[in-house]
Formats: structure tokens, sequence, C-alpha cells
């Protein structure tokens, strides 16, 4: 009777485990992305495959690509995100190893800038939640002034509303960007995303 319900009790966990693990799995998109940056002389086409994470909405995907687009390189990547706490989510890197740039989203602990500011050269912030964001800017701002190698751009609640209807499993997307105006259109449909640095000032 014991042996019967151990392997009962087995194959059921066998068969529930995976059920969860295919739950938790990313979703795959893909992007077809021209870039026209006047203000770097930056003119490319990339192909980007993004992982969504179950818990990520398509706003936050979208503000991932825009910020992807406005620091766009060849060496630049998105990290495995929110899925792991040690990586940012874009990054990239130098031949050596080095951080030369970490982008991180959203409203990010003190601790983590502020570590994050002793890896990379140089890191940038950018908030997209409206009036939560305005509230944990105001609340931890002031502990962040002597970070020199900090940057925090806010883009707002409107912007990235638009941006999030662009969202499609495939999607071809060009970007442009002219005295720090940014732009991100599909066939249909053109969004002007409003950047506001918030740090420095």
């Amino acid at each position: 009777m014991r042996q019967a319900l151990s392997a009962s009790y087995k194959i059921e966990t066998e068969q529930w485990i995976p059920s969860i693990i295919m739950a938790l799995k990313a979703t795959i998109y893909k992007a077809g992305l021209q870039i026209a940056d006047m203000d770097r002389n930056y003119y490319q086409t990339h192909a980007l495959t993004i992982a969504r994470h179950p818990s990520e909405t398509d706003e936050r995907m979208m503000v991932r690509v825009l910020a992807f687009a406005r620091h766009a390189h060849e060496a630049l990547v998105f990290s495995k995100g929110l899925s792991t706490e040690d990586e940012p989510d874009l990054w990239r890197k130098d031949l050596t190893g080095d951080i030369e740039l970490w982008v991180d989203l959203g409203q990010p602990e003190e601790k983590r800038i502020r570590r994050a500011c002793g890896r990379a050269r140089q890191v940038i912030i950018y908030t997209y939640s409206g009036n939560s964001a305005d509230i944990w800017w105001n609340k931890i701002r002031g502990t962040l002034e002597r970070l020199k190698n900090l940057t925090v751009i806010n883009i707002p609640s409107d912007s990235v509303q638009a941006l999030a209807k662009l969202a499609q499993r495939g999607m071809q997307l060009q970007c442009t960007i002219q005295d720090g105006q940014i732009w991100l259109a599909d066939q249909s449909d053109r969004v002007q995303a409003e950047l506001t640095q918030r740090m420095p000032t």
C-alpha cells in the first residue's frame, strides 16, 4: 500500500513540476528594429529576440525596447532581467568583461543602485509608472546625489501606454532620434516618447 502511494505521488509530482516550469517560461517576442539616431550619427538595423517574463507587462517590455533603441550598440544586450537579481535589464560590456553601461527599469532599491554604480561606468534608470515613480523618486533622490555616474530618466504614463499598443509577437519597428526627441513606429502607428531627465538636473 505504501509503495503504491509512493509511486502515485511520484507520478503526480513529476507531472506537476514540469507544468509549473512551463507556466513560468518566458514568452519570446521578435522585433526588427531600424534605428536612425541623428544625435549619435547611428544608423543600424537590429534583430531583437525579447524574452518576456510571465510577470512582465506590455508597457515594461516596450520600455525595454525603447531603452535599447536609445542606447543601441553592437555590444548592447538584453540580460536575464526579471529572472536574475544581479543583472540589469540591459547592459553593455567591453572586451575585458567590464560593464560600460547598466540600464535598469522601474524603481530599484537604493542598495541595488549603489551596487550598480560601483560595478558599471555608467548607470541609467528609466522610470515609467506615473505617480508611483514620482513618489519613489521624491523619497530616494536625496540619497543618490553623490553618485556621479548615475542618470535617471522618466517616461510619462501616456507615452508608455501608447508604446504598449505597438507590442506584438512579431514586430517591425522604426526608431527616430533627433535633438533629444524619440519616436517609435510600426506600419500603422507612430509614438513620440517624451523623456524627462530627473538626474542629473
